[in-house]
């Protein structure tokens, strides 16, 4: 429960200097205060106090979302590496395939070149 402070006592001696019994002053400032309680408890609830945000609760949001922000892009920059090595990988070994049957071609075109040539 919400509550604000109030002098109680320099209330009621307020009051007794007022002329008001001192029970009555009493009962007249603890009513008072329990109506103000009531009264900012229901604002609260009106207005949702409890959700509000602070300048602390922001600057905490913000360092998270730094920090966040910050491993995502360590996170692109090790997939990117990862990748163009995967690349460089499925390079050389396409170029590994294609000198291979260039030779192997070469070799058969020799061979039934020879064949025909009647050398064989």
């Amino acid at each position: 429960m919400t509550t604000l402070a109030i002098d109680t006592y320099a209330l009621v001696t307020k009051l007794k200097e007022a002329g008001v019994p001192e029970q009555q002053a009493a009962a007249q400032v603890e009513t008072i205060t329990q109506a103000i309680d009531s009264a900012l408890e229901q604002a609260k609830h009106d207005y949702q106090l409890d959700d509000l945000s602070t300048k602390r609760d922001l600057k905490e949001l913000e360092v998270k979302l730094e920090t966040r922000i910050k491993e995502t892009e360590l996170k692109i920059e090790l997939v990117r590496s990862e990748l163009k090595r995967d690349i460089a990988e499925t390079k050389a070994e396409l170029v590994r395939w294609v000198v291979g049957v260039g030779v192997l071609q070469t070799v058969l075109i020799t061979a039934l070149v020879l064949k025909l040539a009647g050398t064989f």
